[in-house]
């Protein structure tokens, strides 16, 4: 028997769309989502359907493509999709009518959603199989790049991609694929915790869970942060890329760590844990509301191993008394600011909210952030640098004009983690010795 249609209230949604389309532009959606969904339960006194919030992920994701696939139903698929692209902006889908927008959005992202049966979608519906058979049949085409919520702009950046990730052409369209989707939310389970035991455990809870060789993986059902096993801090929410990450650092029983860009602490948390308590993790970040977020998680964690201090990365770490007296930091971590192309998958927002990827002045900050840390790597110790993005110029270029600068510093190694081998971000984490 067919699943049902997903019922969504039309005038709820382009309500919704409306509010989201007035927000500033460097408003994040899920932020926003979140906030809206807090009102939506003191107004109507019951949770935001999921699904509206699914349609509003999507809507952002294929707002591009809507437009091209009402171009292609008018004029004919035969055009020159890089130039419409680069004349093409967010206001323009607005010109093409609440019904038509959310038919292209639906039958794109394969959402069984309520038509309203006093509109038919007619030859549209055709107009859809015919663009996805021609991009299967042209997948290096800049539609096809549309048709997966990426701007053709991107092309270069992808083959260069390829090139030094050494995919084949398998592995790049299943990473241009993988953009038309978000990623499961991933678990990490806290070190001793038996997974088998979690699974049950979360799945009782009504959390639609999954465990594969990878770990736990949640994707929908209750919410993860109301079960007994979160609450306890058993399991935290991290992405399988940022785990590998964690685990690239190889933290040690005994370590003196230092995190240098923590956010909210998610990479703190798995070294700590890795490390039994034993040594001490220094976390730093420019803005001190998420190190009380990762003081909060950290005492619901258990983990007593971690300080906090706020740094600007604008000069070198005043280090601790027990790390001077060693010389540095046995391991320090550069999670750096990015273009978080590797996020995109869970923030289709973000590609227009960064329009111009990889600046110059990102990059510069990066290089202020690897050259200000390096001081406090004693010597035989390990850096590591890691970010949220895909792009050479942001991950292996940014090693190469680092240890141009400081011949101290020898490559172990260098690597892309996540999508396109697993369902999850994509992230870049290279290991760095300092010479003794």
């Amino acid at each position: 028997m067919a699943d049902k249609p997903m019922l969504i209230n039309y005038n709820q949604l382009n309500t919704l769309w409306l509010r989201w389309l007035s927000q500033p532009p460097h408003m994040v959606l899920d932020r926003w989502l979140k906030r809206e969904a807090a009102d939506w339960r003191k107004r109507y006194r019951e949770s935001m359907p999921l699904e509206l919030s699914q349609a509003m992920q999507h809507g952002v994701r294929f707002e591009q493509l809507a437009c091209a696939l009402e171009q292609i139903h008018r004029s004919g698929i035969e055009q020159d999709w890089s130039a419409w692209a680069d004349n093409w902006r967010p206001e323009h889908s607005e010109a093409l009518g609440r019904n038509n927008f959310w038919f292209w959005i639906q039958s794109r992202s394969h959402s069984r959603w309520y038509i309203p049966k006093d509109w038919q979608a007619g030859s549209r519906r055709q107009t859809t199989a015919d663009t996805e058979a021609w991009v299967r049949a042209h997948p290096d085409s800049p539609l096809a790049l549309i048709w997966h919520g990426l701007s053709p702009d991107l092309g270069p950046q992808l083959a260069q991609r390829k090139t030094l990730s050494q995919w084949s052409d398998g592995d790049l369209q299943r990473f241009i694929s993988l953009q038309s989707t978000r990623p499961p939310l991933w678990l990490r389970a806290r070190q001793g915790e038996d997974a088998d035991t979690l699974r049950e455990a979360l799945k009782n809870e009504g959390v639609d869970i999954s465990l594969n060789r990878h770990g736990l993986c949640a994707t929908g059902g209750f919410g993860v942060t109301q079960t007994p096993a979160y609450k306890e801090g058993r399991i935290e929410i991290q992405d399988l890329a940022s785990q590998q990450i964690a685990a690239a650092v190889d933290a040690r029983s005994g370590d003196k760590i230092w995190d240098a860009c923590a956010g909210a602490g998610g990479k703190t948390l798995a070294l700590a844990d890795r490390m039994g308590s034993k040594g001490v993790v220094v976390a730093t970040d420019l803005h001190q509301f998420k190190l009380d977020e990762l003081k909060k998680r950290a005492r619901r964690a258990g983990q007593l191993n971690i300080r906090t201090f706020l740094w600007k990365g604008d000069e070198p770490l005043r280090l601790p008394q027990e790390v001077a007296r060693q010389k540095g930091f046995d391991k320090v971590l550069i999670d750096a600011p990015c273009s978080a192309t590797g996020t995109w998958r869970r923030n289709p927002d973000a590609r227009l909210r960064n329009p111009e990827l990889a600046s110059a002045e990102l990059t510069a900050l990066q290089q202020q952030l690897l050259s200000n840390a390096c001081q406090a790597v004693r010597d035989g110790g390990r850096l590591i640098y890691a970010t949220c993005s895909w792009l050479s110029a942001e991950n292996e270029e940014a090693v190469s004009a680092f240890l141009e600068q400081h011949p101290e510093f020898s490559l172990i190694s260098q690597t892309l983690l996540g999508a396109p081998e697993t369902d999850s971000d994509t992230m870049f984490v290279a290991v760095m010795v300092k010479q003794g």
